[in-house]
């Protein structure tokens, strides 16, 4: 069995003129947003194995913060460039090429390809995936070569403006 949670970086500022995309550092409520998911997370018994994270500022940001809640060591974070506005397609082959030591990868970076990697993960549909929010599937294979559009099963969807344990998506 392998799971992937999808977390989306939390709000990020765009309060400094000039800076880059990449450079954007999270806002007052996307630092309060990101350790509250990784709290979520850990309430849920769901650390990672494996996190894996978009090297932009906001992503790197939204990891180490969701990482410090849930347990996971910061050494531990891998940043992956390729995960920078990457599209499904992209996000699959990142996935695929993973050697399969961990059962559960977690996975931070952007919109649009995370909304568009979450609705091909299975037969769950989301219209967008909200800044830090969390998207769960569960695939029944063994090596993550084996992950495939639509083969997993949808466990959860959450975002932190939510109140309520969110199962499925509308």
């Amino acid at each position: 069995m392998k799971r992937i949670t999808l977390l989306r970086h939390a709000k990020s500022s765009w309060d400094e003129a000039g800076l880059s995309d990449f450079d954007r550092p999270l806002n007052p409520r996307g630092r309060n947003d990101a350790p509250e998911m990784g709290r979520r997370l850990m309430a849920r018994g769901q650390t990672p194995d494996l996190l894996i994270t978009s090297p932009a500022r906001r992503a790197l940001s939204t990891a180490r913060m969701a990482a410090r809640e849930m347990g996971y060591p910061e050494e531990r974070i891998i940043q992956e460039r390729s995960l920078f506005h990457a599209s499904a397609g992209v996000i699959f082959n990142v996935v695929n090429s993973l050697e399969s030591l961990a059962d559960h990868l977690m996975l931070v970076g952007h919109n649009p390809g995370f909304t568009e990697f979450a609705n091909h993960l299975s037969t769950a549909r989301i219209d967008n995936m909200p800044t830090a929010a969390l998207f769960c599937v569960d695939f029944d294979v063994d090596d993550w070569g084996d992950v495939r559009a639509a083969g997993g099963a949808f466990v959860y969807f959450d975002f932190p403006k939510n109140k309520s344990d969110v199962r499925l998506p509308q």
